[in-house]
């Protein structure tokens, strides 16, 4: 009788001790940054790019050339 710990024989199947992720990316950026479900993000209606949200002013300076400015 071969007893063996789960996480051991978990281990020896994928290298890994613990189920790995198996989401994909459900897209790409205008930055080229990977979109992943949960990630808060925009899509521009006038050409349908996705954009992180984090990278929302960097966008809107390299698109349609925005200046931001502190008063």
């Amino acid at each position: 009788m071969d007893l063996q710990h789960p996480i051991i024989t978990q281990m020896e199947q994928t290298g890994y001790p613990y189920a790995v992720n198996d989401e994909e990316a459900i897209g790409v950026d205008f930055f080229g940054n990977e979109i992943w479900p949960g990630d808060a993000y925009f899509e521009d209606p006038n050409n349908g790019e996705m954009v992180l949200q984090e990278h929302w002013q960097s966008y809107l300076s390299q698109v349609y050339e925005f200046e931001f400015k502190t008063a």
